[in-house]
């Protein structure tokens, strides 16, 4: 009896180095998202801002930290493709919440910054 055995390799994932680039990278995304956000807080907190300011704009730096962990706690244990498309729709998601965010501290901006006379 002889026993063939199938030559081919199992599917192997990418190069861990390959996924901490692509981790690397969209890291640098996400750091500028919440840098954006920090300034906007420093910018807005020079008028004064409300407790709902505060807690609204700093929810705005945190957020992108957030879904970045997401996205790397869902794509932790894919191919490196995978993972830097999971890690750009969590780049997507910030960026709607960004530009959210934008709008409401502009068409709310009487109950974010308290009012200095």
């Amino acid at each position: 009896m002889t026993e063939t055995q199938s030559a081919s390799p199992a599917a192997s994932g990418s190069p861990r180095w390959l996924s901490a680039v692509v981790l690397g990278l969209a890291g640098l995304f996400y750091a500028y998202a919440i840098w954006n956000a920090v300034a906007h807080v420093i910018s807005m907190a020079q008028n004064g801002l409300t407790g709902i300011g505060w807690v609204t704009l700093l929810f705005g730096v945190v957020f992108p930290a957030i879904v970045f962990v997401f996205a790397y706690a869902i794509g932790r244990r894919r191919r490196a493709g995978e993972l830097a498309l999971v890690l750009l729709a969590g780049l997507g998601i910030v960026a709607v919440f960004w530009l959210s965010l934008i709008g409401y501290s502009i068409l709310n901006m009487s109950d974010l910054v308290t009012a200095v006379v």
